[in-house]
């Protein structure tokens, strides 16, 4: 029996008998012969990959928003299922869709601005503001007013001038 030494594509050395056995491969290969009488390799390794099975398709609400908008604009039979096969979409997305969209959840879906939530400014703090600066204003001054009574009632104790508040209250 015969060995003869073949060199497959991925430079693995095999040895193959005259009888069309092989011997220290690696993969299922096959040894054919031509007919013009030439001996080939013929290597057919199975595929190990498994296909990749797709992910599921996230929709936007703003992606079903429009596609609502379009359908709803649509009134000749056919223009519906033609937007259909153009997005790739099923009848049951739209009724779906148009569920959610009479219950509002569509509108909730829509993306919110991140971060801190702005406080909204009261519009009645700058009045605040400016009457109590006024009010502690006015309470200086009136201290000062009452620490004047006081001084002018002392200074006429001491000279002896008889002072009568109460009616020159009712005069004004």
């Amino acid at each position: 029996m015969k060995t003869i030494q073949l060199t497959s594509p991925d430079s693995n050395q095999v040895q193959v008998s005259a009888m069309g056995a092989t011997e220290g491969a690696r993969r299922a290969t096959r040894f054919t012969s031509m007919p013009d009488g030439r001996d080939s390799f013929v290597s057919s390794p199975p595929d190990p990959e498994v296909p990749e099975k797709k992910p599921r398709r996230k929709f936007t609400a703003k992606y079903k928003l429009r596609v609502l908008a379009e359908a709803d604009t649509y009134t000749r039979p056919g223009q519906l299922g033609a937007l259909l096969r153009r997005e790739g979409l099923y009848s049951s997305n739209l009724i779906t869709w148009r569920r959610q969209r009479e219950k509002g959840i569509l509108k909730a879906m829509a993306p919110k601005k991140r971060g801190r939530k702005r406080k909204e400014k009261n519009p009645l703090t700058k009045k605040v503001a400016q009457l109590e600066k006024e009010n502690r204003r006015l309470q200086q001054k009136l201290k000062k007013a009452e620490l004047i009574i006081e001084a002018q009632k002392k200074m006429s104790e001491i000279l002896g001038i008889a002072q009568n508040l109460d009616e020159s209250y009712e005069r004004i």
